[in-house]
Order: structure tokens, then sequence, then C-alpha cells
């Protein structure tokens, strides 16, 4: 089989409803967007697809690196176009949410070559597992509560916190939490890298006295010897390297410091499926957890496929809030079943993105 085509299709896509906020300082849900498909089309009528919420830049990509690269080579050698990728990251310096995206078309096409979904191409370990309700940033604790509330009569049997990015408003919160849903309720925290040192060791007692499950990227992650003191001073588990470059280089560098007790993974900030494997099966050398970072099918498949990941994080807004559409009535997310990836399965259900029903048979 050999790749015959590359290349990406534009689709506007319309302003997140109802719109949100992340921590101060940070922007809140998208505006209007255009995103963009890309899509690899083989000699065997096997077409891939993958998605980037940044569609320009990566036309871009495509047009001037990625699809001279790709047209004529086996899709189904995966690892060296993984490793092709990475040479030319040298010379782009890829921007991290778009380096996966070539990888997860690929997989696609090898899951669809198989008729088998990703998952069970990835090893396959489970067939369902348990979903967190990921929050966004609310206006007041009491707030908070009441979205607390309504996570869990939706069926989420656990919930993290996008908090507000103060340290001691954000301690007073996740006591608060903790006091309201009583001791058995899981419990997370993210900072969405907030903090400085000082602040993120005085948010990191107070969520330890409070028993929270993980402490979640307070700081950037450009300094892990920051990240090293930050383990000498707290006792709260700490789940590390979201967002850092280097994929499953700087994850080692991670765990070389000896105090993460997880590491974070996903396609679309970690190399694709192929990086979010390695990272995985890394951290499991350890006696780590790997924590698959984000929603949506991707992550799905991860989730499935990866032993030391405990929970599918599944983001609601909103108030009053509703349940991801992935998540059944008793907070578990099941396998998906189509061949590759999925995306037609969805595409199905919701319509079919503009300009990409000609690449369907």
């Amino acid at each position: 089989m050999k790749i015959t085509n590359v290349q990406v299709v534009l689709v506007d896509r319309p302003a997140h409803s109802p719109a949100f906020v992340w921590r101060q300082g940070l922007p809140g849900s998208d505006p209007a967007i255009t995103v963009g498909w890309l899509v690899i089309e083989t000699d065997a009528g096997i077409t891939g697809f993958a998605q980037a919420t940044r569609g320009v830049i990566l036309k871009d990509y495509v047009d001037r690196r990625f699809r001279d690269e790709l047209i004529g080579q086996d899709p189904l050698q995966r690892e060296y176009l993984w490793e092709r990728a990475w040479e030319l990251d040298r010379i782009e310096r890829f921007a991290p949410n778009m380096a996966h995206v070539v990888d997860v078309a690929l997989w696609d096409i090898a899951g669809k070559a198989a008729q088998l979904p990703v998952y069970k191409l990835l090893g396959g370990y489970r067939e369902s597992i348990q979903a967190y309700a990921s929050t966004v940033t609310y206006s007041s604790i009491e707030e908070f509560l009441d979205i607390a509330d309504q996570c869990l009569a939706l069926g989420y049997p656990a919930i993290k916190l996008h908090a507000f990015g103060d340290a001691k408003k954000d301690a007073l919160l996740c006591n608060k939490l903790r006091e309201h849903v009583g001791d058995e309720i899981p419990l997370m925290y993210d900072g969405s890298a907030g903090f400085d040192l000082q602040d993120a060791v005085y948010l990191g007692h107070a969520l330890d006295a409070a028993g929270y499950l993980w402490y979640e990227e307070p700081m950037r992650e450009f300094s892990i010897t920051a990240y090293k003191w930050l383990g000498e001073r707290v006792r709260v588990p700490l789940l590390l390297g979201e967002v850092t470059d280097g994929a499953h280089m700087s994850a080692g560098d991670f765990v070389a410091t000896g105090v993460a007790t997880g590491l974070r993974t996903s396609t679309f900030l970690r190399g694709g499926f192929t990086g979010a494997m390695r990272i995985a099966h890394l951290a499991d050398a350890y006696h780590l957890r790997a924590e698959v970072h984000g929603m949506g099918i991707e992550s799905a498949h991860l989730c499935m496929a990866i032993k030391n990941n405990t929970y599918y994080e599944s983001l609601v807004w909103g108030n009053p809030t509703t349940r991801e559409w992935f998540v059944d009535e008793n907070g578990l997310v099941h396998a998906p079943t189509d061949p590759g990836v999925g995306y037609e399965g969805q595409w199905a259900m919701n319509g079919i993105p503009a300009g990409l029903e000609r690449f369907l048979s």
C-alpha cells in the first residue's frame, strides 16, 4: 500500500456555545475558528483522517513539508514516518498540537486495513472505563459546589477542578468541595500552569490535607528542576508532563526527577497514538500511571489501550451542565467499535464536515 494524495480540507467552526472561561489570565473557549481535516489517500482505496483545530497552520505544514514527505510512502510504516516527522520538527519546530495529526491519520488507515478499531491495534486492555467530570472555571465557590452536585447526579463518579488561579482561593475551594461531597468521591485539581513555586507549594499542602487524587500542572513545565523542588516539598501525588515539548523524552526527564506519580499522555500534545503509547509504556516501566489528557474519540481509544490509565477526562461546562455524549448514565465510556479511529461514525450522527463528502465511499 502506498500514499497517493495528502491534503487539508478547511472547515469553519462556529464559536463554542455556551462560552466558558479557564482560570484568570487564560483565554476562554475558542471563538469562531477554521479547523483542518488532514486527508491521506492510498492506492488501496483506504483514506485516513485526522483533525487539527488550527486548520490554516496545518495546511501550511502540509503544503510545505508533509505532502512531499508522505506521497509514495507505505502508510503502515508508522514508526518510520513518526521519526521522519520528528526530523522535520528540527527544522520547523511544529506547534505541539499539530505534530500529532499525521500519526493519527496513519493509525486510522491501519485500523481500516485491519478492520479493527485503533485501540485493539494498540493492544487493547479494556472495553469500558470511568469518566471524571473536568470542570471549566465557574464564577464562585457556590457555583462550583452546585456544578459538582449536577455532575454526580449525571453519573460522573469523580470530579477535577480547573479553578480560579489564585492559590488561597483555590485552596479554599478545594477544601469546601471535599467537605461538600464527602471522603468517598475522588477529586483532582488542575492548576493550568497558573502558579510559581511558592504558591504551588501552598496549594499542594491544601490538596494533600483534603485527600486529592492528583495535582496537575500547577507551574509551566519548562523547568523540570522546579517540579523536582515542588515534589520535595509536597506529598500530594503529582501528575506531570501534559504540555511540555519532547514527547517521551521530556516525559522521561520528569520520571528521572523521582517526584512524578503519574505522567500525562495524549494524541494531540504528545505525538499522536505512537507518542502517547511510548509515554504510557515508559510510565508503566516505573509503576507510574499514564493518565490520558482530554476528551474525544482519540482519547477514548487511548483509555481502552493503556493499562496504567484510570479515567477518561470529560469536560463539562455551562450551568446547567450536561453529560458528554461519550459518557453513559453510569459514568462509563465504552470502547469505539468502528474500524480505524471512527470519525465516520461521528459524522453519521452529527453531519459530515463540509468538503469531506467526496472522500467517503
